[in-house]
């Protein structure tokens, strides 16, 4: 049976006040949409590099009190910034706030500025991998000891491109995965994870797929479900005021394609 076709929202959390981006998930929850995701992320990563920016966990937190259908979570969380037993209780945690609502967005981590400024080492693209390879199984082994355990298998979303290991990961471990680039890069990248997925043995569409769209572009949705992503995520800056109009028309595709 196909997916259905879903619309998250990112709203970023930088050049904004908390109460703009409550209101900002209040109403996309509100107007219909699929997922509302953060980033992980200490600093802005456009416009003023000192702007205002906001921790995303405890801010999830927040979310799965003033929500009451929508998912919610970070797209994506930084593996090097928290130790993953941690990381695993923090994530069931806010699973029973927001009553089995959170997907557990994670990735090797990119941002050198967070690294150096929060005293975290920054290394190598390969001992970021390496370390993410490392946590997602102990993620998984705390969720089993926790008391109470998870709501339910709370989802793990890996983003990321890396053909050779972090699409290796997605097919061992993940529920969700998270593409970035145009239409055709999309398409290729799903194909390499579906040979991964036959490689470890797993069900290629046990893995949901998402990608990044230009919000004020749902023509080219249609582009992306053709390229095999049925989650479409749209960003939205705390400069423009989270103009969630556009998320709208986006709303309207994805109705029209599951009529159809």
């Amino acid at each position: 049976m196909a997916r259905p076709t879903r619309i998250a929202v990112q709203l970023q959390p930088q050049h904004a006040d908390y109460p703009q981006i409550r209101a900002a998930v209040a109403k996309a929850e509100e107007l219909g949409a699929d997922i509302v995701f953060n980033w992980d992320h200490f600093f802005p990563l456009s416009g003023d590099p000192d702007g205002k920016h906001f921790e995303c966990w405890t801010m999830l937190a927040s979310w799965a009190e003033i929500t009451e259908r929508v998912e919610i979570g970070t797209l994506v969380t930084c593996n090097s910034y928290r130790n993953p037993d941690l990381l695993a209780d923090m994530s069931r945690t806010i699973d029973h706030v927001s009553e089995g609502r959170l997907i557990l967005g994670i990735g090797a981590g990119w941002f050198e500025r967070d690294y150096d400024e929060y005293g975290y080492e920054f290394g190598t693209a390969g001992s970021r991998l390496a370390d993410l390879r490392t946590a997602l199984p102990r993620i998984e082994a705390r969720w089993s000891r926790l008391n109470p355990p998870p709501t339910r298998k709370i989802p793990i979303m890996i983003g990321g491109g890396g053909e050779r290991k972090t699409l290796r990961y997605t097919a061992e471990h993940a529920d969700m995965w998270h593409g970035f680039g145009q239409a055709e890069v999309i398409r290729h990248k799903n194909q390499v994870l579906d040979d991964w997925c036959r490689q470890v043995g797993r069900d290629p569409s046990a893995i949901e797929r998402s990608c990044g769209a230009n919000v004020r572009r749902p023509e080219s949705g249609d582009a992306f479900l053709e390229a095999g992503a049925n989650l479409i995520t749209l960003g939205l800056d705390g400069r423009s005021g989270y103009d969630l109009e556009p998320v709208v028309d986006w709303l309207a595709w994805r109705d029209e394609k599951n009529r159809s």
